[in-house]
């Protein structure tokens, strides 16, 4: 008998939800452990409060005298609520966050006078070891110093007795080593390029904010259960296993009643993100059997990241209060649907204007529409860099899974925008007519606001899909940061917007046309460059696939195939031209990206092949003894009939045999191919190896590992059954 297996099982057959006591009314707890508007007017000198706010909002420099006061402040904030140590709170391209704790508490030099102490200099930047994070090259191994420097548009927060500060992380000598710099960088170019498109419409407007909705989805697992699967444990994925008999068939898990104990994990999880600041608002059960969502309320785009990126890490901890284990891979098991995370993207004016929100005059829709057509634009563009934005080894799995966007890059904006689009299309060219202009603005762009109702049907199998006021991300992988993709997305847009003024005032300063005219005329053109892009039927088709190589468009398929688009010519030339990243800094993250790829492929080979020979075949073997030794006591009995009376039991030794062969064999042939993918010194052509020489070796090796969990007797089998791990109880 399997008695991990099984006295895993036993642990979670008596398992109780575990209570969970409401702190208070959410409005009433929301940000309380967050140093926040309240707190830094408590706690804040008027000056000091003043510096804070301006650098947040119009990001200017704080003073170091003023930035000691603001640590004073923060310090007695902290101090208050039991806190005993602060740590720079950042994020690495590792894909998890990264902390040091230090104590306030010091003493003097001969160890008397012990004080709490924390300064403007400890607030504002630290020095951490940074010779163990991901460079890409960028600097040699020895070189151990990197900078973590405070940013004051991500409030402060506390989270247990730690005080959190939300800094960048980057190099000795400059360059970023983190997610957060490229993003604060792209969110200041679109602001910047956004903010002189709008002073087309609203001379009033001085800022523009990108924001963002993530739907964060995830799988639950008991946590004996999940202990007791190496590949769980080491890779976040089942890299074998049987299809349950029952999986998500029926469809009845799908916004289904929420288990006592999901639900009671669910509510402390929500105590904790509004103590945190984080608005979460939606939950409720996925598609796939153990699997849930969650959504908060839209933020500011940076905010938003930070929260999405702290709340991993909380859930992973609350999940520990009620023994279960979290799974943010994008596809942990076979057969049922994956996680995504859908970013749902917009941009917000300083005077409360959602940029894609259809008004309700003809000038509110002719500024929806420049936003719009110039998203739609920018997409069509940079596709290839889009796609690159979401490419990782676990999100390979998904894409294009009957269950998640495909990899090819298109935008759903659906039937009544269509027919818009084609009555803008069919204006003739030139400078419009006083009647052309008049029946456009009135009939065709008064039209607009019944998309309001959001009457459009959702597409989803569309990566990028406008959703009534708002385009959603639904490609970007669940265990993705955020960064990642919006720092593309609002490059992109910052150069489109960029590009598209540029073209509006070439027109208006020859004199040729109005402000109304020229706009009118390059959102035209916009429109009949990018049809290829847009696209409302089934994305996945083969017939799709086919349509889609006719219109040009790129379908890689895999992570290294995808990956390439980073480090382009016009990608460099985007990324160095809107400041988001020098090319040192651009090539340096292509390299990680690639050797992140490598290394998971490689863990999830050597786990496989651990498995399927110390585990599979062990049990396989002996399942097989018991049944040669059955045989041999029917040949005692029926002698020379025994053949025909042990015909299965023979049948099943050699299936045994040969899934054992079959296992064995390619497992060797993985390992050869791991090894020469080893042995190549580029990335890139090593990432490429393990892509199409390694991993194919997995399904066949799991497809014999699979066929022996039917054969072998389920009471020595030694991996926790998918029947097992998918059905709460």
């Amino acid at each position: 008998m399997s008695t991990f297996r099984f006295e895993a099982l036993k642990e979670t057959a008596g398992r109780k939800p575990v209570e969970v006591k409401e702190l208070d009314r959410k409005s009433i707890i929301f940000g309380s452990n967050v140093f926040n508007d309240k707190a830094m007017r408590q706690f804040l000198t008027p000056e000091a409060y003043k510096a804070v706010k301006s650098a947040e909002q119009h990001g200017t420099k704080i003073d170091r005298k003023l930035a000691d006061y603001i640590a004073m402040g923060m310090k007695e904030w902290a101090l208050s609520k039991g806190v005993t140590h602060y740590t720079h709170w950042f994020q690495p391209l590792t894909g998890t966050t990264a902390e040091k704790h230090d104590a306030f508490f010091e003493t003097s030099f001969d160890g008397s006078d012990p004080v709490e102490k924390f300064g403007g200099s400890q607030l504002v930047q630290q020095e951490p070891d940074a010779s163990s994070f991901p460079n890409g090259g960028i600097r040699n191994t020895f070189e151990a110093r990197g900078y973590t420097a405070w940013d004051p548009t991500s409030p402060a927060f506390i989270y247990g007795t730690t005080l959190c500060i939300p800094t960048v992380f980057i190099s000795y000598t400059g360059e970023a080593l983190d997610y957060k710099t490229p993003l604060l960088r792209a969110l200041s170019a679109v602001d910047e390029a956004a903010t002189e498109v709008c002073q087309y419409f609203d001379k009033n407007v001085k800022k523009v904010t990108a924001t963002l909705g993530w739907e964060q989805e995830y799988f639950l697992v008991d946590a004996a259960l999940a202990a007791s699967r190496p590949d769980i444990t080491l890779t976040g994925r089942t890299l074998l296993g049987h299809s349950s008999a029952k999986g998500q068939q029926l469809d009845d898990h799908y916004f289904g009643s929420i288990p006592t104990r999901v639900l009671n994990y669910m509510r402390d999880l929500e105590n904790e993100c509004m103590l945190l600041g984080i608005p979460v608002k939606t939950r409720h059960n996925e598609v796939a059997p153990n699997q849930f969502e969650l959504a908060p309320i839209f933020e500011e785009a940076n905010l938003a990241v930070d929260h999405n990126s702290l709340l991993m890490d909380v859930m992973q901890k609350v999940a520990e209060r009620h023994n279960f284990k979290v799974l943010m891979h994008e596809k942990p098991f076979a057969g049922v649907n994956g996680s995504g995370k859908h970013n749902n993207w917009s941009m917000a004016t300083d005077t409360g204007v959602n940029l894609l929100g259809p008004g309700k005059t003809p000038m509110s829709n002719l500024q929806f529409l420049t936003f719009f057509i110039n998203t739609i634009k920018a997409v069509y563009t940079y596709e290839e860099l889009v796609r690159a934005s979401i490419a990782t080894a676990s999100n390979d799995h998904r894409l294009g899974a009957n269950e998640a966007p495909p990899a090819i890059i298109s935008v759903f904006i659906g039937d009544q925008l269509t027919k818009v689009l084609a009555e803008l299309e069919g204006v003739s060219s030139g400078k419009l007519s006083p009647e052309e202009k008049t029946d456009l603005k009135l009939n065709v762009v008064g039209k607009i606001p019944d998309v309001l109702l959001d009457n459009t049907d959702r597409n989803r199998t569309s990566p990028f899909a406008f959703t009534g006021n708002k385009f959603e991300f639904r490609a970007v992988g669940s265990s993705a940061n955020c960064a990642n993709a919006m720092t593309i997305v609002n490059t992109i847009m910052a150069k489109q917007l960029k590009d598209f003024k540029k073209e509006v005032d070439a027109l208006i300063e020859g004199k040729e046309m109005k402000k109304d005219d020229a706009i009118f005329n390059v959102l035209r053109e916009y429109i009949k460059q990018t049809k290829a892009i847009l696209f409302e039927g089934d994305g996945y088709s083969d017939a799709w696939a086919e349509e889609a190589a006719k219109r040009g468009l790129s379908n890689h398929k895999t992570t290294p195939e995808a990956l390439k688009a980073k480090v382009s010519e016009s990608a460099l030339a985007l990324f160095e031209e809107l400041g988001v990243l020098n090319h040192v800094e651009a090539e340096a993250r292509y390299e990680i990206e690639l050797e992140e790829y490598i290394k998971k492929i490689q863990i999830e080979g050597r786990v496989l092949g651990d498995i399927a020979r110390n585990h599979v075949i062990p049990t396989a073997i002996r399942y097989q003894n018991i049944i040669i030794e059955n045989v041999k006591g029917l040949k005692e009995i029926f002698g020379a009939e025994f053949e025909s009376v042990a015909k299965e039991q023979i049948s099943i030794i050699k299936e045994i045999s040969g899934h054992i062969a079959t296992i064995n064999s390619k497992v060797v042939e993985m390992t050869e191919a791991r090894k020469k993918a080893n042995a190549l010194t580029s990335s890139e052509e090593a990432a490429h190896a393990y892509c199409f020489e390694v991993k194919p070796l997995f399904d066949v090796i799991r497809k014999s590992c699979d066929k022996l969990e039917l054969l072998v007797d389920d009471e020595i089998w030694p991996l926790t059954k998918y029947r097992e791990l998918l059905f709460i109880r």
